[in-house]
């Protein structure tokens, strides 16, 4: 393993084979649920993928049963309390989204059991989406309290249409990876035992094929989310907007005492 990948705490990167990199969401404890370190490295390592000349193709997947499982609430809670926080994670957010965009590698990604957050936002933005059938895809931003920011405005309508991206970007439904599939939401779903072998399989293809050639396609079919920045760059705004505001209190409680949360009424705006 190169020393430009031995920073890297919350995620566990390696090569499977010759230039196919592994990076696992290594917090299996947690559903590896992105904390404040985990978010900060699922922004920056994609900038090490794209100048590492020994890597072709990038394997996103999560440890144990689990892709990952959104935010963790200690990160939620400092996000929402000071403004500083608030800033940088915005900040992260802006950067994970963008550089998975600008990564000139191609990246797939393996999706099983809960998918939501930060990791999500890297497993539907890859350039092929690979899911197991039962896994539990979630946009949980309005389920929080706060607008559907990070990935989902750039990306859902371009997958799946406006019409699917509302619904489940509203009402916080969950995708099943089946579901996902059938209405475009990901590239390929496939039964849980055959998800990592799957995987490898595209990503063996990815490092095998000429490579100008599918990085210049991805540049290319890439400007579609280019120019949808202005859409995105909104949409997080409004996100960490609702930070600042009384519905994330009560969505964020709602989730610890595992209960439905209770919002008011009325809004201003």
């Amino acid at each position: 393993m190169t020393s430009r990948y031995a920073r890297y705490s919350r995620l566990s990167v390696s090569f499977v084979e010759p230039r196919i990199l592994k990076i696992v969401m290594d917090r299996p404890d947690r559903l590896n649920a992105a904390d404040a370190v985990m978010h900060r490295e699922l922004a920056e390592i994609w900038r090490d993928v794209d100048a590492d000349p020994e890597v072709s193709v990038a394997i996103l997947t999560g440890a144990g049963k689990a892709f990952s499982a959104g935010g963790d609430f200690d990160m939620i809670e400092k996000i929402v309390a000071d403004f500083d926080t608030r800033a940088q994670v915005w900040k992260e957010a802006r950067d994970l989204v963008y550089n998975v965009i600008n990564c000139s590698k191609p990246v797939v990604s393996a999706m099983r059991g809960p998918a939501v957050g930060a990791g999500l936002v890297a497993g539907l933005l890859a350039d092929v989406s690979i899911a197991a059938k039962t896994a539990k895809i979630v946009d949980g931003h309005t389920r929080l309290g706060v607008a559907a920011g990070d990935h989902s405005v750039i990306i859902w309508p371009l997958l799946c249409g406006m019409a699917k991206a509302k619904y489940y970007l509203l009402l916080c439904d969950a995708v099943s990876g089946e579901e996902a599939e059938r209405i475009g939401l990901v590239s390929l779903a496939v039964d849980d035992a055959e998800l990592d072998q799957k995987a490898l399989e595209v990503a063996r293809r990815l490092a095998a094929g000429a490579q100008s050639a599918i990085r210049w396609t991805k540049y290319a079919l890439n400007n579609w989310f280019r120019m949808a920045g202005p859409s995105f760059d909104t949409s997080l705004a409004l996100e960490f907007l609702g930070f600042t505001g009384p519905e994330v209190k009560e969505g964020l409680a709602s989730h610890k005492e595992k209960r439905k949360p209770s919002f008011p009424p009325g809004s201003p705006v």
